[in-house]
């Protein structure tokens, strides 16, 4: 890479923030632009406010659970005691606050952790790894979800329609093959790596896809809690049964690549519910979930990186200044010494 070329890519980042933040706009518009203000307040002030609460709560810990996607990367690429546990919970959460957004979680969630992470001394080729990791966690979390979840769904669900029985089965077969896939590879080459490129893989440890599961499905499990409480005032589910339906839902709407699986995580979850439940009310859970999980924490975090962001600049601009105001005082003394001589 020239001089020139490098010198315009970090100018680029320096102004990226003000990409972010339009970024940010943009897809509150894009999450709220089929609603008016008046369908919103009325469908969400039919959901009592201890629910909204419990929901926000879980809410909050669902995205704990995502930013230690980001710790258990750094242990695996070797920086775990390089950066702060605020730094990773900062680009955690907000790489996953952007990245549930607008979907393409590589690009968008990728590029906020370049631009953070760089800064604290991991190497680029680390982030990419640290990126791939954490698609690995939460695609384990979700399949071990999946396989569990298949068995909880009633068989009259599955038994209504023919595509739905089969795209579930298939699902299911997927889901349960990656996982024993995915474990076995670390059982029967550990201490192995694999190259990709430039870069170099290392195979996980069995404890290491253990911790991979079992976050991910934590991750899934306070996501869908997000919705439960919203939605569990108008419809009564057991959660054993409804959390399969979720998952379903948002693993279909992941893989649809659509920003934030808009539409298709609706649309799937609408038709796997009863026919008697009030699609009025069930409408206002899930704009409630989508408020809550999806445009707040966008706010919440967002807000934190444009301060964070901020506080840099302005200790950037302190430190020129005290360098400005000592630099006659070294040149002093440097001419004294040379007329010493």
């Amino acid at each position: 890479m020239s001089t020139k070329t490098k010198k315009a890519f970090k100018k680029l980042l320096g102004y990226s923030g003000i990409v972010f933040f339009c970024l940010a706009a943009f897809m509150l518009w894009w999450q709220l632009r089929s609603y008016s203000f008046h369908d919103i307040v009325r469908a969400l002030l039919d959901i009592p406010f201890i629910n909204l609460v419990a929901a926000s709560v879980a809410c909050l810990a669902g995205y704990v659970a995502l930013a230690l996607y980001d710790c258990l990367a750094l242990n695996y690429v070797g920086a775990g005691g390089k950066v702060s546990w605020w730094k990773w919970m900062l680009a955690g959460m907000l790489g996953f606050a952007i990245s549930n957004n607008a979907g393409h979680a590589v690009v968008s969630g990728g590029a906020i952790r370049y631009r953070l992470y760089t800064r604290w001394r991991i190497r680029g080729g680390d982030i990419v790894k640290i990126v791939t990791i954490n698609g690995f966690t939460y695609f384990l979390g979700a399949t071990a979800i999946a396989v569990v979840g298949y068995f909880l769904i009633p068989s009259d669900i599955i038994s209504t329609s023919v595509g739905a029985s089969v795209g579930l089965n298939t699902l299911f077969i997927f889901c349960l093959a990656a996982l024993l896939a995915y474990f076995a590879i670390t059982v029967f080459f550990r201490n192995k790596s694999v190259r990709i490129g430039q870069l170099k893989f290392d195979i996980p440890s069995t404890k290491m896809a253990f911790l991979q599961t079992l976050l991910g499905m934590t991750d899934s499990v306070l996501a869908g809690l997000v919705l439960y409480f919203c939605m569990i005032p108008f419809v009564h589910m057991p959660f054993g049964t409804f959390i399969g339906l979720f998952v379903v839902a948002q693993t279909t709407g992941v893989f649809s690549q659509v920003p934030g699986g808009i539409g298709v995580f609706e649309s799937v979850f609408l038709l796997a519910l009863p026919d008697g439940a009030d699609k009025a009310s069930i409408f206002g859970a899930l704009l409630a979930y989508r408020i809550i999980y999806y445009v707040l924490p966008l706010i919440g975090v967002g807000g934190l990186f444009f301060i964070y962001e901020r506080w840099l600049r302005a200790r950037m601009r302190r430190w020129l200044e005290e360098a400005k105001q000592k630099l006659p005082h070294f040149s002093h003394d440097f001419k004294n010494k040379d007329t010493d001589k």
